[in-house]
């Protein structure tokens, strides 16, 4: 099973071949792939009892879809093996068939956490992700967003971290709600929250987003801003930039600055150089925190292609830091669960700029409103540290510095 594109861009282009799909075929079609590509190795082990086309039998055992209409097209043959399989006690296959990773990922991750939380955390990326919403406080409060959905028949609750955000049950479309197009939401997992609060934009400073990519966490520094000062969003993708523009007319800021770069050493990052308030580097990187939402990523990524991440992470961050003023603020994350990726960037980059001091993460989560205790959960060893297990949060990483 190998891939040319994302699986994400691969279904979008499905659908747009097939405009004749409904809502519910699409969303039944959608998440029937993302579970075969998440249960990849249990479900291949699985299929070889059966007979007919692979592809036909993975997409019964992933199918996320009505149970009565997959019974009504299976034959008489299919049924009975479906059952059988079924019956099948997993607990008892081999521990690869059970967490589903490749080797290379499973080691390190299993070293590090152990068994119980390694099973927990492998448990965890076989199931899909909630869709957690941002509001924006320029336009709206929590409560009245929250009212708003309740009105229109969709279930949700405050996220237990972040004091923006909104956890909808199920997987609603809302781009043709009222709150969605009038910009008083925007989807954003919890944990992307967190990194925006951890950056703390005030009013009237000049704030960086270094990698902005569609701009999630730019608009959330531009609300946190209050629509004042300067905010750059810096990215190497124009692609990427213009997913930005239809989100920033409906947020209502108008003091966010897209800039496309030509690489991290630009000249346009040269000249702010010692003038910049906060730069937060949401870096390029292996995504894997992001299994719940993108399970082909565990079979697309190698180990070569993570050390090649590792030295332009760095890269990127050497060149950012340098944008920084006495006193400024320096935010390096990425949504990877690997260490190589998170803490081994942030110790080598600590041990090659002595003016830059480490914060230790949970007191300013504290400081911009998430409960001191649960701010706590968040943070080992001085850095934020999000879990899918733990935090029902994708993976996330970051650290805090400030300039001397």
């Amino acid at each position: 099973m190998l891939f040319d594109a994302p699986a994400d861009s691969l279904v979008s282009s499905f659908f747009r071949q097939h405009k004749a799909l409904g809502q519910r075929e699409r969303h039944t079609l959608a998440e029937t792939a993302y579970s075969v590509l998440r249960n990849r190795l249990v479900f291949q082990h699985l299929a070889q009892s059966g007979r007919g086309p692979m592809a036909r039998r993975l997409a019964i055992l992933g199918w996320e879809g009505n149970e009565a209409f997959l019974r009504g097209a299976l034959n008489e043959q299919e049924q009975h093996w479906l059952q059988q399989v079924r019956a099948v006690d997993r607990s008892q296959l081999p521990e690869r068939l059970r967490h589903n990773l490749p080797e290379w990922l499973a080691e390190p991750l299993h070293q590090r956490l152990g068994d119980e939380q390694f099973w927990q955390l492998a448990g965890a990326l076989n199931e899909g992700a909630p869709l957690d919403l941002r509001v924006n406080l320029l336009k709206a409060k929590r409560e009245e967003v929250q009212a708003a959905l309740e009105a229109q028949g969709f279930k949700s609750s405050p996220t237990p971290y972040s004091p923006w955000g909104l956890r909808l049950e199920g997987k609603p479309a809302l781009q043709k709600l009222d709150v969605f197009t009038s910009g008083q939401v925007e989807v954003q997992d919890e944990g992307s929250q967190l990194l925006s609060l951890l950056t703390e934009a005030k009013r009237g400073e000049m704030v960086v987003d270094f990698c902005a990519g569609a701009g999630g966490k730019t608009l959330a520094l531009g609300a946190s801003m209050r629509n004042t000062g300067r905010l750059y969003a810096f990215d190497v993708s124009g692609h990427r930039l213009d997913k930005l523009k239809p989100r920033l007319a409906r947020s209502g800021l108008s003091n966010v600055y897209p800039v496309q770069l030509t690489t991290e050493r630009d000249d346009r990052v040269k000249r702010l150089a010692g003038k910049v308030d906060r730069v937060l580097v949401d870096a390029p990187c292996s995504g894997l925190g992001t299994l719940r939402r993108n399970p082909d990523l565990k079979w697309r990524q190698t180990p070569q292609g993570l050390q090649e991440l590792q030295a332009k992470q760095l890269s990127i961050l050497n060149s950012a830091a340098r944008m920084l003023k006495s006193g400024g603020r320096l935010v390096y994350a990425t949504c990877s669960l690997l260490d190589e990726e998170n803490e081994a960037v942030a110790n080598a980059f600590s041990e090659a700029h002595p003016d830059f001091v480490l914060q230790p993460a949970q007191e300013i989560l504290a400081h911009a409103q998430v409960p001191e205790e649960q701010a706590a959960t968040l943070c080992e060893n001085g850095f934020l540290r999000l879990w899918p297990h733990k935090h029902h949060s994708d993976g996330f990483f970051a650290a805090v510095w400030t300039r001397k």
